[in-house]
């Protein structure tokens, strides 16, 4: 089986496991990594997070998010602009938010693009040494390029349900390696740079 191939494999399996997870258990999963990381994250008042809203069966993190803005993080998500290009509008409290494609919402065009310092990435797949399967659009190892191109180096954290975890993804040179994973079960750091 080529990477690609065990990708694919991997990705439908996680997900499958995860669209599994009844939307109460959901919820409280969140409320465990609210727990687990919303005084853990190291950040300075002003620390740009990007986080993301749910779609599909992924977590609610907007809990999280709102700790971290509270310890006085700026906050932005995801904005999808055509078929290879994201970028991270601010979010702030009130602001409308409109349709940006794939089933995600995010703020509209008069929201600042912000380069984020640290990052919560979802993911469908995850191993323990913070390689991560994405949705397979390659939008944030792109994203994630751009920012390195700029000398930004972003804290990557990967955001899943335990349920999503294998045991080696294989990775391919395009591939970028997580800082830490966030699950219901903790926040489990994979770099000694932020660790």
């Amino acid at each position: 089986m080529t990477p690609k191939e065990l990708k694919t494999l991997y990705r439908n399996e996680r997900l499958a496991a995860r669209d599994a997870i009844p939307a109460d258990e959901r919820i409280e999963k969140g409320l465990a990594m609210l727990a687990h990381a919303g005084d853990a994250i190291e950040l300075q008042p002003g620390t740009i997070v990007s986080g993301f809203l749910p779609i599909r069966s992924e977590v609610d993190i907007r809990p999280l998010m709102a700790r971290l803005r509270e310890r006085g993080a700026r906050l932005c998500v995801p904005v999808i602009l055509d078929k290879r290009t994201i970028v991270f509008r601010e979010l702030v409290p009130g602001a409308s938010l409109v349709s940006s494609g794939f089933g995600t919402a995010g703020p509209g065009p008069e929201a600042a693009v912000l380069d984020p310092q640290i990052m919560l990435v979802p993911l469908s797949a995850f191993d323990n040494t913070g390689h991560r399967i994405g949705y397979g659009a390659g939008y944030y190892d792109r994203a994630i390029d751009r920012l390195q191109q700029k000398g930004l180096n972003p804290r990557l954290i990967g955001i899943a349900f335990d349920c999503q975890e294998v045991p080696s993804v294989p990775a391919e040179p395009h591939d970028v390696r997580l800082d830490a994973i966030l699950t219901e079960s903790g926040l489990n750091f994979v770099s000694v740079e932020i660790g």
